[in-house]
């Protein structure tokens, strides 16, 4: 596998974590606020928008002027 496409495979490894994050954040709460992580709901959500804006730039700009 070639250093391009595991950046691909680890990037959308680390979306769908976050996204799990957050959605654990979301729709449980409380266990949240008992563990102490309530306050990373937003930058987790933010995060994770920006892991797919970066990851459609990629695929989309950068991949075009890799060389294989």
């Amino acid at each position: 596998m070639s250093l391009k496409y595991f950046h691909l495979v680890f990037l959308a490894f680390a979306i769908l974590g976050d996204a799990g994050f957050w959605l654990w954040l979301h729709f449980m709460p409380e266990d949240a606020a008992r563990a102490g992580a309530i306050g990373l709901k937003n930058y987790a959500g933010l995060l994770c928008l920006a892991m797919l804006g970066y990851g459609v730039w990629y695929l989309i700009k950068k991949m075009r002027t890799i060389i294989v």
